[in-house]
């Protein structure tokens, strides 16, 4: 594989080349504007290039002219171009790389609204027609509490069907908190001042819900296609806004003051970014609802969080990671009152120990006073999320060079994004 980078306008373009792909050709060529977003990018891989311990032999080739994109479609000097940037561009990106019979492994979001979405699904039809792959940087797949958490959802014995639930007390509840101010390999994030701007980097609930709505499919729906025209349901929808102060703002970007873009959001001196939203939809009858929040910056010993639940006929399965869990995320079961214990414990360890011949680490830990029991994984068995990039990019080049890509993923990353452009819709309607 022969990478282009396109506009890499995110950290998580770097990411991918944290670490040396045996796949990939050593040579990877850049095209981008110039500016600061792209010094930074080239910064973060010589440092990669030159740490102590693994590191990697990136050779970067860069055109930083003006005309960089209708530069790269012509040069073809790859095969696979990257992009991990400003979200306003990168669906049209996307499309334009797709009808050059370029193959796409794109960050998230692909699409922030309905034309981006229609505009997507489009790209989607050419990509068949032409032959090449279109794939979406879900790296959640790879975390081992959501591994586990699947294979436990698919024993019916120990779980039971998935069930209903209704639009007030949904079957599958997601919640994510996400912080503006963060730490990157061990590096204050400096974010451009457009990822504050929903018409750029887009509304919460077009952007971090993408995760969410990816593990619902992955792990509830494996290798099912869902349609969007006759799968899903949006039914509800809303935002608000966090407030972000200069001083906040500043640190953050290092500009000392809003753009003029920027300025129609400002409120008695706060920016008002639509990071924070609610979904209420249904998938083949289910229902769920999916929580984004956004933060300014971690409280001290925090980060980024996330809480779901997840009802069976026989059991729930809930993850928490929060002040009380020591903001480290843990995996609980918990039985259904009608379920004996006996019955219950004895599919646990026998559903723990199929488990265990893949993943010998998990454990279970003693039972709580009211049942419940945490699926224990330890720290050190855990990969950050800095690491789960490359498994994404690994499943990539799988894919290209078996040309084997299921069905599902794309009917099912068509159906997130047709949830996550409507809600948006929905959102603005109820202002």
């Amino acid at each position: 594989m022969k990478l282009i980078i396109l506009d890499p306008g995110h950290f998580h373009a770097s990411l991918l080349l944290k670490d040396t792909i045996r796949q990939v050709n050593d040579t990877v060529f850049v095209y981008a504007p110039r500016g600061e977003e792209l010094e930074q990018f080239l910064q973060t891989i010589k440092t990669y290039n030159s740490r102590k311990d693994s590191p990697t032999s990136w050779v970067l080739n860069v055109y930083d002219e003006a005309d960089y994109l209708e530069k790269m479609i012509p040069d073809k000097k790859g095969n696979v171009v990257i992009l991990a940037g400003n979200n306003k561009n990168k669906t049209k990106y996307i499309y334009r790389t797709i009808a050059s019979k370029l193959n796409v492994l794109s960050d998230k979001p692909m699409a922030i609204n309905r034309q981006g979405f229609e505009l997507l699904e489009k790209a989607y039809q050419k990509a068949d027609s032409n032959n090449v792959y279109l794939y979406d940087m879900m790296t959640e797949r790879y975390d081992i509490l959501n591994i586990v958490e699947k294979e436990l959802i698919q024993n019916k014995e120990l779980f039971g069907e998935l069930q209903q639930g209704t639009p007030d007390d949904p079957a599958i509840s997601m919640e994510s908190v996400h912080h503006f101010y963060k730490e990157v390999s061990g590096v204050p994030t400096i974010r451009p001042a457009w990822y504050y701007d929903v018409e750029q980097q887009g509304e919460g609930i077009a952007d971090v819900t993408t995760h969410l709505i990816d593990l619902v499919n992955w792990k509830c729906f494996p290798e099912e296609a869902i349609d969007y025209k006759r799968d899903i349901n949006v039914l509800y929808a809303t935002h608000w806004p966090t407030k972000i102060s200069l001083d906040e703002f500043t640190k953050s970007t290092r500009l000392k003051e809003f753009p003029n873009f920027l300025r129609k959001h400002v409120k008695d001196s706060f920016l008002h970014v639509y990071a924070n939203g609610i979904i209420h939809y249904q998938v083949k009858g289910m229902n769920v609802a999916v929580k984004v929040r956004w933060n300014f910056q971690a409280p001290d010993g925090g980060g980024d969080t996330f809480n779901s639940s997840i009802k069976g006929a026989k059991a729930v399965l809930k993850t928490c990671q929060d002040k009380q869990e020591n903001y480290v995320k843990q995996l609980y079961i918990q039985k259904n009152d009608k379920i004996s214990s006996k019955k219950f414990e004895k599919n646990l360890q026998k559903t723990i120990e199929k488990i265990q011949i893949t993943y010998p680490f998990v454990t279970l830990s003693r039972p709580l006073p009211d049942g419940t029991v945490r699926i224990d994984i330890p720290l050190g068995k855990r990969a950050g999320h800095e690491e789960h990039f490359k498994h994404v990019a690994k499943q990539f080049f799988e894919y290209l060079a078996n040309r084997n890509m299921p069905d599902w993923e794309i009917s099912n990353t068509l159906a997130k994004y047709y949830v996550t452009t409507k809600a948006v819709e929905i959102a603005k309607e109820g202002n």
